[in-house]
């Protein structure tokens, strides 16, 4: 194969970057490739090698290697792929190569494919080709800097996690502004803020404040009422569990994503909220539950039963928060779990079997979204059929998939997608309610 790569016809001038992907971003996101425009797009053969060994299965990883080798089957049906294939969608060169620099294989152990991929790199830039190594492996990247190669990580859906939107803001306001939002509830004012989001209106001269919700159809603040009622027995212990009800409690907002570390009442009142929609108030047929299968330590294997056998192991944390809740609201017509799950108020679902379905008028709940992918995320919101709200709940720093960090993983990747859309809103729950020493774990560990 040539070492200049770039094939001559009809294709754009040489280009000034050439970015060599590794099979762990085709793994997070299977039409990668078609984020790196004006430049060349090099994978080598050892890539391919290893999707092939992951596309059997049903798991994600399985379905984006198989999506991902499709792709690029696509674009060899265009030209000669070792020669270099450009895609005018994205003014690139696709090239597939079959490099890599064999006297620094000396010194490195060239079973590992990681380690191919790393040295086809480094051949194209000792061509003083200007070279980029895109890789989601922590040690990958640092490897190929320690050769002299630019490594860095694929962040097209990557997002500043310690900058994550809050859903809550705060402004100074006035005795005009006080009185308007007295009188009748809502005030316009000369400033824009996220569809839904909570804006806390702070008085100085008179020391204290108001919750306000913005509208950005009315391009105004609404009062956000006190929760004088205890929702399916229980009530809010702080503000922004408040806040969370506001959004859990209003059909109009069909998404809402709750954020925050352990202890927070997340799952909490997110199950509270659909009980009491479901049971009192009957706007949706039913509550779905579901949760990743992604172990924390050591996989204990494969569990035996049924489907709802093998998924009762892994949803034991909601049936302890409705546990919590059934002896909380002190209800005479429903007294376990089971008898929710019996009645079919409640069902317990895998996500493996949710990807192709529709569903209707339910009130759906994702507990540790921060473990799915945002491919995985935009899979299970795309579910949402008609009069549904779907709740996402998850710690973006608690995260047991290894193939996904605070930054990337689909739950935080969600919150900024959607910021600042009328049917969706978001609270960052900041304080822990379930005992002191979870607060000071939380805090300290």
């Amino acid at each position: 194969m040539s070492n200049q790569l770039t094939a001559t016809t009809d294709r754009p001038p040489k280009q000034k970057k050439v970015f060599v992907l590794d099979t762990n971003v085709f793994i997070h996101r299977p039409d990668a490739l078609l984020s790196f425009r004006d430049s060349e797009i090099v994978i080598p053969l050892w890539v391919l090698e290893e999707l092939d060994k992951l596309k059997s299965g049903t798991e994600e990883r399985a379905r984006n290697a198989r999506q991902a080798i499709r792709l690029i089957d696509s674009f060899s049906k265009r030209g000669k792929l070792n020669e270099g294939v450009y895609i005018p969608e994205i003014n690139s060169v696709l090239i597939i190569a079959m490099v890599y620099d064999g006297d620094a294989a000396l010194d490195m152990d060239m079973s590992r494919m990681d380690n191919k991929i790393i040295l086809s790199a480094l051949h194209l830039k000792k061509f003083g080709r200007n070279v980029f190594f895109v890789t989601k492996d922590i040690n990958a990247r640092v490897k190929a800097q320690a050769l002299g190669l630019n490594a860095v990580d694929y962040e097209k859906q990557k997002v500043n996690v310690d900058s994550l939107y809050t859903g809550v803001t705060e402004m100074e306001g006035g005795a005009e502004l006080r009185q308007k939002l007295d009188d009748m509830g809502q005030a316009a004012v000369d400033r824009d803020f996220f569809a839904n989001q909570f804006v806390q209106v702070n008085y100085a001269k008179e020391k204290n404040f108001q919750i306000t919700r913005w509208s950005s159809r009315d391009k105004a603040l609404w009062t956000v009422p006190p929760l004088n009622q205890a929702v399916s027995g229980i009530r809010p212990l702080n503000l922004r569990q408040q806040l969370a009800f506001n959004l859990l409690l209003d059909p109009s907002i069909q998404l809402v994503t709750l954020v925050g570390k352990a202890g927070t009442g997340k799952t909490l009142l997110a199950i509270a909220a659909a009980l009491s929609q479901t049971l009192e108030m009957k706007l949706y047929s039913r509550v779905l539950v579901s949760r990743p299968v992604i172990p924390m330590g050591k996989d204990i294997g494969f569990l035996p039963g049924s489907k709802d056998e093998k998924m009762s192991n892994w949803m034991q944390p909601l049936f302890d928060n409705l546990d919590f809740l059934i002896t909380q609201a002190h209800s005479q017509s429903i007294k376990s779990a089971d008898q929710l799950l019996k009645a079919k108020i409640i069902e317990i679902e895998a996500l493996s079997f949710i990807r192709g379905r529709s569903l209707p008028n339910q009130y759906i709940i994702i507990d540790e979204a921060q473990n799915l992918s945002p491919h995985e995320v935009k899979t299970i919101v795309s579910r949402a059929g008609k009069d549904t709200k779907m709740v996402l709940t998850g710690d973006p720093y608690q995260i047991d998939n290894p193939y996904l960090d605070a930054s990337s993983n689909g739950l935080t990747y969600l919150v900024e997608a959607f910021k600042g859309q009328d049917l969706y809103g978001h609270v960052f729950l900041d304080k822990s309610e379930r005992s002191v020493l979870a607060e000071l774990a939380a805090e300290l560990l």
